[in-house]
Parts: C-alpha cells; structure tokens; sequence
C-alpha cells in the first residue's frame, strides 16, 4: 500500500473520491426526499442501482481486458481481468443485499423469483465459478487465457439482466420500469451524482487493486 501511495497522484484521487463518496452518503441520508408507501427503503435505491450499474461496468471491462489478453497475449491484461473480475462480483454482491432489504417493506418478502433478480443471482454465480476456476485451475498459462474466455462469454448475461423486465411479460415482473427521465429533479439530480461518486469510486479501487495484482506477480 504504501508503495501505490508514494505517487501524490493516487493518494489525492483516493481523497478526492473518498470525500464525493462521503458527501453522497450524507445527500442520501439527510437530503433525498421520501417516497409515499415506501419511506426510508427509498434510499437504498441510490445505492442499489449504481452498484449494478458499477457491476456490469466491471464485467465490460473483465470481457475488454479478456479480448485484449487473446489478442496482444499480454498477460498484464489478466491482472485487469482479475482486478475488474473481483470488484464486478462485490458490487453485484452489495446489488443482492440491498435489493431483498428495499423488497422486504414493498413486497412484503426479501426475495421473488422473478427475471431480473433470477438473472442477477445467475450472473453472480456464474462468477463465483470463475473465481473457482482461477483458484483450481492448474496451468496459470491455460487458467489466463480460458478464464480470458469465461469473462468474454459471462458479458452475455450483463443485456440479459438490464433488459430482462422488457424480456419477459409483464405478469411475471416485480421490478418497477422506472424512467429517471420524468422523476423531480430532487430525486434525479441526486440519482445521478450518486451513480458518478460510485463510478468515480469504482475507477480508484480498480487503480489499486490492478496496483496489487501486478505487484503480487513481479516480487
């Protein structure tokens, strides 16, 4: 750690978006208005989306890096792989927790079998696979490039999680088709400086984890 926060750059990033980070948290807590039947559960829908959204920017990233490690046969585009690969699968992770805690009070139960929340759990397990192979997979020249391949081909299902509530008929949907567009500009405005705190976030832990996953294989 203290070799990445040598560079002034890094650590001043690091501030930068730790303290956006922070004034989000206190914007959702203090500032975002209530929502008639569904209270304080409103608000963990500025953490819940932009999580997604910082998910399926990871596995982007996982299926760029893979397609540019097949193709340069660098292997400095495994440790993007890895790095985007573990902070994709956290936040899809955090996706899956504050989702059942905003369903409890409007559903009435944590969890319904219904396309998207289907699709996400299969996205993230499909990912827990990889990480699996990663871990058990024996030649780490093979691991690199079939695990390349896992990460290109699991990108598939990021379209089929956003679109699924227009996939599948309307009689089976739970999630709201929530057009940001027409919301009041209390809601919208704060909507999106939180999704711009996670991704600015996103990008400086990946800086770092990549630091690290580099760092592991050059000692």
């Amino acid at each position: 750690m203290k070799y990445y926060f040598k560079s002034s750059k890094n650590l001043y990033l690091l501030l930068f978006a730790v303290t956006i980070f922070t004034i989000n948290i206190v914007n959702i807590v203090f500032n975002t208005p209530m929502i008639v039947d569904q209270h304080w559960a409103q608000k963990i829908f500025y953490v819940h989306v932009p999580s997604a959204w910082v998910g399926f920017l990871s596995y982007f990233i996982v299926m760029i890096a893979g397609l540019m490690l097949l193709i340069k046969k660098n292997d400095a585009w495994d440790d993007v792989v890895v790095s985007a690969a573990e902070l994709g699968t956290f936040f899809m992770g955090l996706v899956l927790i504050t989702g059942p805690i905003w369903a409890r009070p409007i559903w009435g139960t944590f969890w319904i079998w219904e396309p998207r929340l289907t699709t996400t759990l299969i996205l993230f397990l499909y990912y827990i696979g990889f990480f699996m192979f990663r871990s058990f997979g024996g030649n780490i020249e093979r691991v690199r490039r079939q695990s390349a391949i896992l990460g290109i081909l699991a990108f598939v299902n990021v379209p089929i999680v956003f679109l699924s509530v227009q996939f599948w008929e309307p009689e089976i949907q739970s999630h709201p088709q929530v057009e940001m567009g027409s919301q009041p500009p209390e809601i919208l405005y704060s909507f999106l400086f939180s999704l711009a705190s996670f991704t600015l976030l996103f990008f400086v832990m990946l800086r770092y984890r990549t630091f690290l996953q580099r760092l592991k294989f050059n000692d």
